[in-house]
């Protein structure tokens, strides 16, 4: 018997869900939805309702299953190239992990007890955050033309617009956000930057002087 595939989501596609199992068990489900919501119950006493001696109990195997199609569905709308909700949501989420990181000390909270330090320390965060956006997206546009400047026979992977277009300069890896920071660079000419890293080249660590260009 001849099968569909899934394409991209070839390997997600590794399970199926046993309805079986939440159909057996959907009386019990509801009393417990019940119980939670109405507060007759404490949660933690559901955790040892789910398992007994490490391994899930029938109830618990049931809410396992009915979870994972709440899994699915997230997973169908984040990759929907319709549907940008989810994605945004990704983009907010990466753009608050980066202020936070950038604000390390105290992990993105404004501590100034008064409106004034806390619209100072805002402004503060915020420019230091556009600023690591723009030089990130400047390099990155800068890779992205260098790989398409490539002979075709050079390249490992065509450069396609589709794919360029869900890069993101939210990815801060590049960022040294810790340690020492050094003033003392020569400053390219205007309009230039500086040299590419090569790819193939050893990663440099910290103690190596990475100075997270």
């Amino acid at each position: 018997m001849e099968t569909g595939g899934y394409g991209p989501l070839e390997p997600l596609a590794c399970n199926k869900v046993n309805l079986n199992k939440v159909i057996t068990q959907w009386p019990d489900m509801l009393r417990v939805v019940g119980s939670l919501v109405t507060g007759q119950v404490r949660a933690y006493d559901l955790l040892r309702m789910f398992g007994r001696e490490g391994r899930p109990t029938p109830l618990g195997t049931a809410f396992a299953e009915y979870g994972r199609i709440a899994k699915t569905l997230h997973l169908l709308r984040v990759v929907d190239p319709v549907d940008d909700t989810y994605r945004q949501l990704t983009v907010q989420e990466s753009r608050h992990k980066l202020a936070r990181d950038i604000c390390h000390g105290k992990r993105g909270q404004i501590m100034q007890a008064y409106k004034t330090g806390q619209e100072d320390q805002l402004g503060a965060l915020g420019l230091v955050l556009n600023a690591a956006l723009l030089w990130t997206t400047r390099y990155l546009d800068a890779a992205v033309e260098e790989l398409r400047a490539l002979p075709a026979e050079e390249r490992e992977h065509d450069v396609l617009d589709e794919d360029v277009a869900r890069v993101s300069p939210l990815k801060h890896r590049n960022l040294n956000l810790l340690g020492r920071y050094s003033f003392t660079a020569s400053i390219p000419a205007v309009g230039a930057l500086r040299p590419l890293r090569d790819p193939d080249a050893p990663e440099l660590d910290e103690d190596d002087g990475y100075d997270g260009r």
